[in-house]
Order: structure tokens, then sequence, then C-alpha cells
């Protein structure tokens, strides 16, 4: 709704002043549910649906036409379930078979129960709608505060660099950025979760946008004197000028920075000019005016370090284009000021400090969403017995995880980047000649003559013939992905096409802003929210790129990253305004449409029953119904930042997308790494090393980065210890793929996640809810990446409720307890849940290369335990015809018994038998995984159901 295009400003006022006038107190039934009109100052009409017995959707607005526009991430929901609709007093409820709502007919505020009655969540009264516009179009902002539980925990909501597992109590803002992913669905320990229809910028918890600290915090000097810090900025080693500044603000480039084409980051005090201070150091002290916990974000790039009172609290790098925050929190108390230091080493940077004051009490651990532009609070509460019950009711919502190609589940070598054609390929010789396996290889930006971006076509003095060289790929039984950015240089025949059809966003062409290739050019990306620009979008990649024979295609920049380090303000009017309405109303969805375009033209096109493999760099609600797998962006070589990566890549799979994959060792990387002084050669190998563990047991294993080259065979010579553990963990993965393949197989046809949090799993051990640097990699292996330097051991939680096996060594612990876990450089801790059966295939080079090898499945013996194991041919859709085949596993402890049952299904090349091997692990045997050990009993299958007893 639109409501300054349909009626004046004045009638709009008294719309809002007395929402729901007439017909007060009624109620009505849909077809779909009930529509309430409660009677109470300030309440809003609100509408309840019923979507399945275990989802209803909730909608309130100013009035009860509820209009808004189409949603991008929920798909179509056909008829509704049975439901029945009465009144009870002041309260009408709306009642499915598994869930009740009891909607206030005097507040408006919804209450959601389970079939028995029990209280899942309450909304609280009087929702918050506040006129604003967005590019001369009248919206709200808006609010939606719940009566939760303060003691249940909170996941999902996308990937944040924060290292944050259990969002209770938290502050997230959902805003995309080439680190960030935003997704505003979030699933609770109390039966239930929460997905948010709104595609702007979205807030989960303090609905207040962060303020310069100077705001609410008495500011003092060195000296003690309020008013602000003392900045000492330095050059040629001294302080060339002091100020007094009480928001040093370096956080954006102005709109305007480039429109003269340069590229400086200006805005410094006098005697510096453009040039930028070598140091500054900022001292003083901050004071509370109220008491509680007050949280910090410091926005910054380059090197910074923040003390408060002595303590180091923050001490990161990051890369000049890429900016973000870094979040830590104070209790402090009026009348005590904390003193603080600030140093940063700008190097052309940015920088500012800000501040929340603390929640009023009684709001702090409640769930609270709120939006930036909104016509009307529209989400979908889903009832589940555990969080996979909730993921596969976002994903009815929102459209089942379509199946990746099989070979994308093995190893993937990119670089940035590969300069030619040769360079590319000889890469993939090197992988190939010395047997370690490969199955995908990746072709980064910048192929396209220097002034050509958007064009799709090669550079011929690099890339002589596309067409050879992807038939190359091919001959050594391997793939190639391509980059493609949404990103258009004027003059191209592709802008061309597109911006005569109104499909380019203007602004950026308009400021004049250049881009950091060669001399600075001029560009701009494309509109997918028309369908006909989707369209085009695909043909142009089809004609020039898809008929070459690539194999996936990379949508980088997907933000959309139009230009780094603008504020939100300016990035919504750069992306806009779209075919449906301004920028800041689309802000967080633009990756959904671009991989729709893509993956619905693949689907239309030569060759309609290939699957697609997309990889985009941001994504929103729905990514997963269009072949696409998200990563983590452009994070740096730290091991702060390998330890974020879990509980990004954790939340980010909990909250319903489960392909997901980061850097291996981080794209961006620190001069001391990037000019290969020796001093820190070990620590760099070793980082690289602690990452490919990790990756290894990620839902895609994937190396990428800027120099220093990031292949297996250039990270650390032959024979180290460093090389033989990155070739051990690329063979473990394909050893696993039988297992791998079968998790990816379960996210499409029983809605499973891969890389799960433990809450997942433990939901009753409370100790594993904040635990943010272990998950389970599918139904077996308990995860616990090392992510410190020259760690060779690490705290493992176990959780309850059963035993565990160190996988390397097949050492028995019980669950419940914390251990001291070894992890010499060579190996990351492992462990693996008694009673699971866990298949493992052959050594091979690819993932193709023994369809029908032979299979060992270890058997951790000490409980009951069950596996699936899953195949079809890997590469087409007729798995959704139905063609595919299970082989049920089942371990009966007890009886000592193992039971391979008769396959169900069929597929085209099926293998018609196969010798399965047996590995017992067992706490009396004390064996581990080995490539080499030998089973303990070989069977041949035919298909048919056979049972194998432990001696």
């Amino acid at each position: 709704m639109r409501i300054f295009s349909a009626i004046g400003a004045l009638a709009a006022a008294m719309m809002l002043a007395a929402p729901a006038a007439a017909q007060k107190g009624a109620f009505e039934t849909t077809d779909r549910g009930v529509v309430a009109r409660p009677t109470g100052q300030g309440a809003y009409p609100v509408r309840v649906e019923a979507i399945a017995p275990d989802i209803l959707r909730v909608t309130a607005g100013p009035d009860d036409s509820f209009a808004r526009a189409r949603s991008l991430m929920i798909v179509d929901q056909g008829a509704p379930p049975a439901f029945k609709a009465r009144r009870r007093g002041d309260v009408v409820r709306l009642e499915t078979e598994a869930l009740k709502a009891d909607i206030s007919l005097t507040t408006g505020a919804v209450t959601f129960r389970d079939a028995k009655g029990k209280k899942l969540l309450a909304e609280r009264p009087a929702r918050v709608f506040s006129p604003k516009t967005a590019q001369g179009e009248a919206f709200y902002a808006v609010r939606q505060l719940f009566d939760s539980d303060p003691q249940e925990g909170f996941y999902g909501l996308g990937q944040h660099q924060n290292g944050q597992m259990n969002y209770n109590g938290e502050d997230v803002e959902l805003a995309q950025h080439n680190i960030s992913i935003a997704m505003p669905f979030v699933l609770s320990t109390g039966g239930y979760g929460v997905l948010w229809d709104n595609n702007s910028i979205t807030r989960f918890g303090d609905p207040r946008p962060y303020q310069p600290i100077g705001c609410a915090l008495i500011v003092r000097d060195a000296s003690g004197e309020p008013g602000g810090l003392t900045g000492e900025y330095y050059k040629d080693g001294v302080v060339a000028a002091t100020l007094k500044e009480s928001d040093p603000d370096y956080q954006f480039l102005p709109p305007d920075q480039f429109a003269s084409g340069e590229s400086v980051r200006g805005a410094w005090p006098e005697p510096f000019g453009e040039t930028s201070p070598e140091k500054i150091v900022w001292t003083g002290s901050i004071e509370a005016k109220s008491a509680g916990v007050h949280k910090f974000r410091v926005y910054a790039s380059e090197y910074l370090k923040v003390y408060v009172d002595g303590a180091l609290v923050v001490d990161r790098w990051r890369q000049n284009w890429n900016p973000y925050y870094y979040n830590f929190e104070l209790e402090m108390t009026p009348g005590e000021p904390k003193d603080v230091r600030i140093e940063w080493l700008p190097n052309d940077g940015y920088f500012r400090l800000l501040h929340l004051d603390p929640m009023p009490a009684d709001e702090r651990r409640a769930l609270s969403l709120s939006s930036e532009v909104a016509d009307v609070i529209d989400y979908y509460f889903i009832h589940g017995e555990d969080m996979d019950e909730i993921i596969a009711g976002y994903r009815r919502l929102t459209g089942k995880a379509v199946m990746l190609p099989r070979w994308a589940y093995g190893f993937w070598q990119s670089r940035q980047r590969y300069a030619t054609q040769e360079e590319l390929l000889d890469v993939l010789k090197e992988y190939r000649a010395r047997a370690i396996p490969i199955d995908n290889i990746v072709l980064d930006w910048f192929y396209w003559p220097e002034d050509k971006w958007g064009s799709h076509d090669f550079d011929a003095a690099r890339f002589p013939d596309p067409k050879a060289m992807v038939e190359a790929v091919h001959d050594m039984n391997a793939r190639i992905m391509i980059s493609v950015w949404p990103k258009f240089y004027p003059g191209t025949k592709n802008f061309d096409e597109l911006n005569e059809k109104g499909y380019i966003y203007q602004r950026n062409l308009e400021m004049n802003t250049r881009d950091w290739v060669g001399p600075g050019y001029k560009s701009s990306f494309y509109d997918p929210y028309s369908a006909e620009a989707r369209a085009i979008f695909w043909r142009q990649i089809e004609e020039k790129l898809d008929a070459f024979g690539f194999d996936a295609w990379w949508l980088d920049a997907t933000e959309p990253d139009i230009h780094s380090n603008l504020s939100h303000e300016e990035r919504a009017l750069r992306m806009g305004p779209t075919a449906m309405g301004p920028g800041a109303e689309y802000f967080n969805s633009y990756a959904l449409p671009n991989a729709q375009g893509v993956y619905e033209g693949e689907r239309a096109g030569a060759e309609p029953d290939k699957r697609a493999f997309i990889l985009t760099r941001s994504g929103f609600p729905g990514l997963q119904r269009y072949g696409a797998a998200a990563w983590s962006g452009d994070v740096v070589a730290r091991w702060d930042d390998l330890r974020e990566q879990i509980a990004a890549g954790v939340n980010f799979s909990m909250s319903g997308v489960p392909n997901w994959t980061f850097d291996i060792g981080g794209f961006s990387v620190e001069s001391r790494y990037s000019s290969e002084d020796p001093a820190h050669v070990e620590e760099w190998r070793e980082l690289n090393l602690r990452w490919f563990q990790f990756g290894a047991f990620a839902p895609i294993f994937r190396s990428h980065g800027e120099y220093p080259y990031r292949e297996i065979f250039n990270l650390a010579p032959e024979g180290s210890e460093v090389y033989d553990s990155l070739v051990w963990h690329d063979r473990l993965r394909y050893r696993l793929l039988p297992y791998i393949y079968t998790l990816a197989a379960d996210t499409f046809h029983r809605d499973g996640t891969i890389m799960r949090g433990l809450v997942m799993d433990f939901a009753d051990d409370r100790n594993v809810w904040d635990i943010d640097d272990q998950y389970m990699f599918g139904p077996a292996f308990l995860v616990s990446p090392v992510h410190e330097f020259r760690a060779r051991a690490r705290r493992v939680y176990l959780p309850a409720g059963g035993a565990w096996y160190d996988f390397h060594t097949g050492a028995r612990h019980e669950g419940g307890a914390w251990i001291d876990a070894d992890a010499p450089l060579s190996r990351m801790p492992l462990f693996v849940r008694a009673g699971a059966v866990v298949p493992m295939g052959p050594d091979v080079q690819y993932s193709n290369e023994k369809p029908d090898g032979d299979v060992t499945l270890y058997v951790y013996t000490g409980a009951d335990g069950a596996f699936s194991l899953y195949e079809d041919d890997g590469t087409s859709y007729a798995y959704e015809r139905g063609e595919w085949s299970r082989i049920p596993i089942a371990y009966d402890d007890a009886r000592g018994a193992l039971t391979i049952g008769a396959r169900e299904g069929a597929y085209a090349g099926m293998p018609q038998s196969r010798t399965f091997h047996v590995k017992w692990i067992a706490p009396e045997g004390g064996d581990g995984f080995s490539f080499d050990a030998a089973p303990d009993v070989s069977v041949r299958y035919a298909g048919e159901a056979m049972v194998i007893r432990r001696n």
C-alpha cells in the first residue's frame, strides 16, 4: 500500500490516529482465517491466516486492506488447511489441528498455542507504525515486540560476522553487506520460528540504530574535560595535530566522493589534507548516564585496537575497501567513567565508534523484529517439535532446497585470480599429476577486456580459446565455474540493451562514480526485479558464456555492492528505483531475483535437465529453491575471522539455506603474508591448514583468496606436515562423499540441514546453546575447528545423551562433559556419536570416478543407529521425477546386528550390486579411522536385505 498516493497527508494522519474506526471489536472469517478489528486505543486491524496446520500468517496494518507488494520470498501455498474460528468474550480463536491463535479484540495482540493449549509465543500489544518516505513514496517503519520466554535460545537470521551463536539478548542488524547475509528468519528453542516477510533493513533486538558515542554518553578528553576524546594525529612518527572530538567520523564516503574521479578517502584534518595520517590515537573517558549493559560497535578497516580501563577489547584488521563492525559490551554505571584508548592505523581507511544505551529491562531478552520500510507487518509463525520441523516449515513457505550436482560437494580450487587460460589449466593439470582429488576449478573476474565489464567477452590475448579451455577442463574430469557480475560498463552492447529498456540503475552513473579498474570506469548494475530484465540478463550469459559449456555460475557482488563504503541511505538510492519500488524497500533482497533469473533461464535452456549450480555472495529467504549456495564474502586471513565463520555458517544453515561455504584461508591478506615475509610463513601455512581442515566439513569445500596462491601445492612443500595434512583432508572429503551426498539429498527429500548447530540435535542439553565454535556435520560428526595459532589442543564439549568416539584414535568418551582434545597440527578434533553408521567410498580423484565403487560402513557401536544411503545419477533433475534409490542401514547394538535393507527405488545407470565392507568401532578395539584399515567383514550386496553380525 502507498497511502500518500491514495489519500492526502491529513487523511493519512487521521487514519493513524484512529485506526480501524469502523466496526471496532468485530471480526470476520475469511477463506483462510480471520480478520479482527480491535477496539483499544492505538490498536490496528490484524489478519491471521492458516497456511498449513503448523503455520500461521499474521498481517497487521493501519487499515484492513492489508495491502502490500507481492512477496519475493514466499511461494504459492495452495489451499488452506481445515480450521475453525470462534469468539469467546474478548478473544477470537483461529484453530488448526496443530495450532491455536488467540486474537485480542481489544489490543489485536496474537497469542500462539500448540494443539494442547500450551503457550508458545505471544505478541505484546501496541505494534509500531511510524510514517516515513522512501524516494517520494509513503511507507511505515514497523516493529513487533513479543512476550517470549527470556530463557529461550534464538538462532538463524542469516550469516553475521560477530561470532555469536545464540542471539538471545543480542542486537542483529539485517542489512546486506559483502560479509553479512540478511535472512529475516529466526528459530527458537521454544518450538517455533518466525519468518518476517520484509525486504528492507531489519533489526532483531533493539530497534534503534546505533548512535555516535557523544549522543548518550559523557565523553571526556585526556585531561578530564567534557566534550570529546583527545585525538592525536601522527605524521612522520610525531603528533602533527591534536583535536577534541566527540564523534570522530570516518565511517562512509560522501555521496560525491568520486565525482572528480579521485579515489582518496579525504576529510582528514589539517595539515593532512588528502594524505592519511599514519596513526591516530584517541584517549579520554566515557561515562554512562544510565546503568546497565551498554553496547558498542566499531566500524573500521585497517589495524585497530580499543582498550577500556586498560583491557584490550578489540584487536582487528580488515582490508580498506571492506570495513565492517566489531561489537563489544560494557557494564556501566553513572558516576563511574571508563578510560578509553583507541589506536588506529588508518591508511586511508574507515572508522567510527557507535553506541546504544541499555534497552528497557523487560525488552532486553524479548523477541523483537523491526523494519525500516514497510506497508504492513507481515510474518509467518511456524511451529515444530524440533528445529528440523521448523526449517521444513520455512521451506514449505519459501521453496524446496533443490539438489545441487554431486560434483559440487567435491573440492573447489579458486584464486583471485587466474589471469590466463594457460594458468588455469596448468593448475588443474598439476592437481591431476599429483593425484590430489579435485572436481572444480573457478575462473574469477576480469577475464574480459579491461574496459568491457559486463560484455561477457574474453580478452583474446589472455583467453584465446574459451571453448577449448572448458573442453580441456572436462577432459580432465573436472568442472569449471565462471564469475558473472550484475555490473555493466556503459558502451558495452549488454549495457545498452538493458539501459534502453530502463533496467540499469542510474544514480551511480549520474554521480560519475568510478570503479577501481585501470583509470577508473563508470558503471552500474541491472535491475533484476523486472522479469524482462532477468530474461535479458540470462540470455546475455547464455549467448556469450553458456555456449562454451561452463558448468556453474558465480554471481558475485549481489548485495548489490554497486560501490563499497557508502552509507545505507546512499546504497539504497543507488540500487533503485527498482521495477517494484524504491531501493530502500527492497534493500536486502537483490540476490534472490538475480539468482532466480539465472536458475530459471538455465532450466528453460538448451539443457533443461542439467542441474544448476550458483554461488552467490548474498542471499535471502527462498535462495535454496534456485540451486544456489552462498559464501561468506571477502573475510580476511586472520584467526579471529576463521573462528567467526563457524557461527556464521551454522546460523546461516539454520536459516534454511543448506549449502554454504567460505574462502578457505580468508580472502584478503595482510602485507606480512602477501609479501611472503619468512617470519610469518609458518603462521600463514598453519592458518590455511586449520581453515582447510574446517572446510573439509563445510557443505561446500572451496579454497579461494588473494595472493599468496591457495593451491595445495603452493601452500606448502610436498612432504611437509602441512602439505600431507592438506592432502589427507582432501582425500577424507572424497571418502566421505556417500555420507555427504546423502546429507545433500536429505535437504531436498527430508528438508534436512547439513551444517547443524548443536542445539538442533541436543536441545535438552542447555550447555550447547551458546557454544559458538562447534557444530554437527550431519547426524554423525561433531566438528571442532582449531582457531588459534600454534594450538595443539582445544576444549571440546561432548553433548549429553550418549557416548562419543575420537574419529582419529577410536578412544571413547562419555557425553555431557568438557574435555581437552588433542589437536596436533595435522588433525582437527573430530568426534563421532555412538550409534552412527558412516558410509565411506573408495579413494577417487573426482566425485564420479567410481560410481559402483565399494562402500565401507564404519559402525560406531554402543548405541542403536541407522543411515539411509541415497544415490541418484548426480547430475540431472530425474530425482524430482522419483528416479533415485535408498539403501536403509540399521544397527542393533544389543544384538550386534547390522542390517543392510532391501534397496528402495531405482535410477538410470544404478549399479545393480556392490561390495560393502564393515568396520566395527568399539571401545575395546581402539581403532580410529585410517585409509588403509582392513575391514572386519565384506559382503556382496545385490539389492536384497542382509544381516551382518559382530563376532
